[in-house]
């Protein structure tokens, strides 16, 4: 497509100038262009002048042909000058000088009606105005405006000598109304050149913003250490960032150049991503590659570009996450394994109660089979055997040694004696095995128990809590009765079951109940108590376990269910983190409450009554 007529003759003008000229601020810029121009049509308008002078009667053809040959000389000095000064003004005061003096000179000869109306004077205001402003400009319009109204005039009637001054009244209205309309010429140029200043203050300042916020945009572009592209519907790049084209250089091994299509090194996906982001919608992704034998996971997030209604590109923001992927990985492997090791913490903690339980049920075992081996040891049998020996010996004379001899009157006194000695080793041995098999049964209750739960771990099930938590209440029984530690148990009805994994919870009542005996026994307090609450409000259900033992400091309440955290010297600081993580899982929570210390402590959970996310197993 060729180029316009303005896009030709500013080329033409520029090329008068210098570099550095063509390099000034738009504003001086366009003022060597209309000195240039106008200078230009000038010289043409002289030129035109000068073929009309054979036309002028003899006696005025030298006075003209001198007058446009001096004014074609200052013309040519304005455009030696506009090229070597660094500024159009002397220029501009030469030029519009010389077309003032040129005006006056070529009509200053005639003396007829409108000679000084010409229109070459009504572009003196105005070009003045442009080049020199509004004030510069105001000189020379009123050397006209007085050379027109009155000067004139008065020269050809001779200030009144020659003929009188106002002999012609319309010649005088005419120079009048023609001195009236270079003023009114002036005042639109000013107004003009007011306007036009004031936009381009006002574009200038407009443009400075807009330079200072591209500028801050830019800077803040180039030094982000994301990937930022601007592209058009083509998926060709506008524009790249300097960490765009670094990468693109590092692995491509050449410039990333405005153009390139980035389609053609995009994969399917990310096209397809591209397409939805010019339909309107911001797109967000993970795109995995390999760049320079390195596996990248990059997170890519596509904006729309609207303009008027409608897209006309995209913009393209993308990070490497591979490292933050790779930490997340080996957050994921090590909340794993606490969570596997606070378990095993957990099914400790249960296997310690089940083996402090039977310890001490066994103590009462050894206790009754001990007794039950020394009454034996002790046991009148023996009393039995020398009398039934005695009654062998004298199994011939059976009659005459019950008579006649003096044991054997004595015999049956002494297997009276004998005999209730011997019920009552009898009833305290069977006293003491029906203890020892109470302690056995006890035993096979508490190992029982912990395997029925067990076999549980990992399963969703319904559960009824009262239940469970008298289960857990039975790994510590001995041990309460032992410590003296009173058991209150606050049950409201009816509760309904919970779907929960019944292992995790019995895990964690059993580790909330011996927190809270081992609270008790530190505490020295002989009113132990311990109590525990159940209750359902809407589709939640709670579980307190409430002691008055040695309470906890309120700087520890915030941390206390962090992993590694325990105020006991002998803990290890996954108990309560495990137990709230459990309740996490199951869409449950955890929370301690306390008034400090020696005001004994409250552990709350509350758990949905449905669980989240589970299924009932049947």
């Amino acid at each position: 497509m060729g180029r316009g007529p303005r896009a030709w003759v500013l080329e033409r003008l520029d090329r008068w100038l210098t570099p550095e000229q063509r390099r000034l601020p738009p504003e001086e810029l366009w003022r060597y262009r209309a000195l240039l121009g106008a200078t230009g049509l000038l010289m043409l308008l002289n030129g035109l002048y000068l073929l009309t002078i054979p036309l002028h009667p003899p006696a005025q053809r030298l006075a003209q042909g001198l007058v446009a040959g001096l004014a074609m000389g200052v013309y040519v000095l304005v455009l030696v000058l506009a090229r070597r000064l660094p500024s159009p003004t002397v220029p501009s005061y030469l030029l519009c000088s010389a077309l003032s003096a040129g005006f006056i000179l070529g009509t200053l000869p005639w003396d007829t009606q409108g000679t000084v109306s010409h229109a070459v004077g009504m572009l003196l205001p105005a070009l003045a105005v442009y080049l020199l402003g509004p004030r510069r400009g105001f000189f020379f319009t009123t050397l006209l405006i007085v050379y027109v109204g009155l000067g004139h005039q008065l020269y050809h009637s001779g200030f009144g000598q020659v003929r009188p001054l106002f002999q012609n009244p319309a010649v005088w209205m005419g120079n009048i109304i023609t001195s009236l309309s270079l003023l009114m010429g002036w005042a639109l140029s000013w107004l003009y050149n007011a306007v036009r200043e004031e936009s381009h203050g006002v574009l200038e300042r407009a443009l400075k913003t807009l330079h200072e916020n591209e500028s801050k945009l830019l800077s803040v572009l180039e030094s982000t250490e994301d990937v930022v592209l601007a592209l058009d519907t083509e998926g060709r790049v506008i524009t790249a960032n300097q960490k765009a084209r670094l990468l693109f250089q590092r692995f491509q091994g050449r410039s990333l150049e405005a153009g390139a299509s980035f389609l053609e090194m995009s994969s399917p996906a990310l096209q397809a991503q591209f397409r939805q982001a010019l339909e309107g919608s911001r797109v967000r992704a993970e795109e995995h590659t390999v760049l320079g034998g390195r596996s990248l996971t990059v997170d890519i997030i596509l904006n729309p570009v609207w303009e008027g209604g409608r897209v006309v590109g995209a913009t393209l923001f993308s990070r490497d996450i591979s490292e933050r992927k790779e930490a997340e990985a080996r957050l994921a492997e090590l909340h794993r394994n606490l969570v596997e090791v606070s378990r095993h913490a957990g099914m400790a903690e249960i296997a310690t109660g089940v083996l402090h339980n039977v310890g001490n049920t066994l103590n009462s075992v050894n206790v009754s089979a001990n007794l039950v081996v020394e009454r034996l040891r002790g046991s009148r049998v023996t009393g039995l055997e020398r009398a039934v020996e005695l009654l062998r010996e004298n199994a011939s004379r059976l009659g005459t040694f019950l008579e006649e001899d003096a044991r054997g009157r004595q015999f049956p006194a002494y297997l009276a004696a004998l005999s209730g000695q011997l019920t009552q080793e009898r009833e305290s041995v069977l006293e003491e095995l029906r203890r020892l098999v109470e302690s056995v049964d006890h035993i096979k209750s508490v190992v029982s128990m912990q395997q029925q739960h067990a076999r549980f771990a990992g399963v969703v099930e319904r559960v009824e809590v009262p239940g469970l938590l008298d289960d857990a209440m039975r790994l510590h029984a001995v041990s309460y009765e032992r410590l003296g530690i009173q058991l209150r148990r606050e049950y409201s009805a009816p509760v309904s079951a919970v779907m929960v994994d019944r292992h995790k919870l019995l895990q964690i009542l059993v580790n909330l109940l011996s927190n809270a005996r081992h609270a008790l026994v530190d505490s020295g307090r002989a009113d132990k108590q311990l109590t525990l609450r159940v209750a359902q409000a809407g589709e939640r259900l709670s579980i307190a376990v409430a002691d008055n033992g040695v309470g906890i400091a309120p700087e520890n309440l915030a941390r206390l269910f962090t992993q590694g955290f325990t105020t006991k010297k002998d803990g290890h600081g996954f108990g309560l983190h495990f137990s709230a993580l459990s309740a996490e899982e199951m869409g449950g929570t955890l929370r301690c409450e306390s008034e400090g210390p020696g005001q004994g402590a409250t552990f709350t959970l509350e758990l949905p009554l449905q669980g989240e996310g589970v299924r009932p197993t049947l």
